[in-house]
């Protein structure tokens, strides 16, 4: 079964309808963005959301924020999983307490460089702890950016380890990434939005989408 990370939750109804609708996980952003979320609104959305499901897991996205802050935050609002979606090493992974996605992004390198290091990351990783996002580069971006990138690339890095992949998926297209990538776990964010805010319709259109791709699997 492909896992849905609905991303950029900023209130409690959209989180509720992400629940009941089917997602894996939710995920809120503590970086400077238009999605960005106080720790205080988090921890509320995320005890409304376990109440109401103790299967959707709950992810905050960081970018480049000190190890000792992420773990504060992680702690206060209850989160499952932590995404790190800046310049972060495998390093300071690592120093993460919660299991940790990390979210590395898509340049136009060489497929065989990048695949290359992909590979080399994944196999040093313990994947109970660790997944890895892969997102489109887009400069001065960091998630969130509505870019797809080459899906067969993914399919080459999801052989070695859990891989999710993100940038531009909707209900329209995530259907045949997932027949190209063959993905552990799907990540939406600006896809299910309208005028920048989440649409519970859209939402939903995208969760059936997955799971029809996942029955055509059969």
């Amino acid at each position: 079964m492909t896992r849905v990370k609905i991303c950029g939750i900023k209130e409690e109804v959209h989180a509720l309808a992400a629940v009941e609708a089917g997602a894996d996980f939710i995920g809120f952003v503590f970086a400077p963005s238009r999605r960005q979320v106080s720790m205080e609104k988090a921890r509320e959305i995320v005890d409304t959301a376990k109440k109401s499901s103790s299967a959707t897991k709950t992810v905050g996205v960081f970018v480049d924020t000190p190890a000792s802050e992420v773990n504060k935050i992680a702690d206060f609002c209850g989160l499952d999983w932590v995404q790190l979606s800046g310049d972060e090493s495998w390093e300071y992974c690592h120093q993460i307490t919660r299991p940790v996605i990390k979210a590395i992004r898509i340049s136009q390198q060489p497929r065989e460089k990048v695949y290359a290091e992909l590979t080399a990351e994944l196999k040093e990783l313990c994947p109970q702890r660790f997944i890895v996002l892969l997102d489109s580069q887009v400069e001065g971006q960091y998630g969130g950016t509505g870019v797809t990138f080459n899906w067969s690339l993914a399919r080459q890095v999801a052989k070695e380890g859990p891989v999710i992949i993100a940038g531009g998926l909707n209900s329209r297209n995530v259907a045949q990434a997932i027949e190209i990538a063959a993905p552990w776990g799907v990540d939406v964010s600006s896809g299910v939005e309208t005028d920048e805010t989440k649409d519970i319709a859209k939402m939903k259109a995208f969760i059936e989408a997955v799971r029809r791709a996942d029955d055509n699997k059969r």
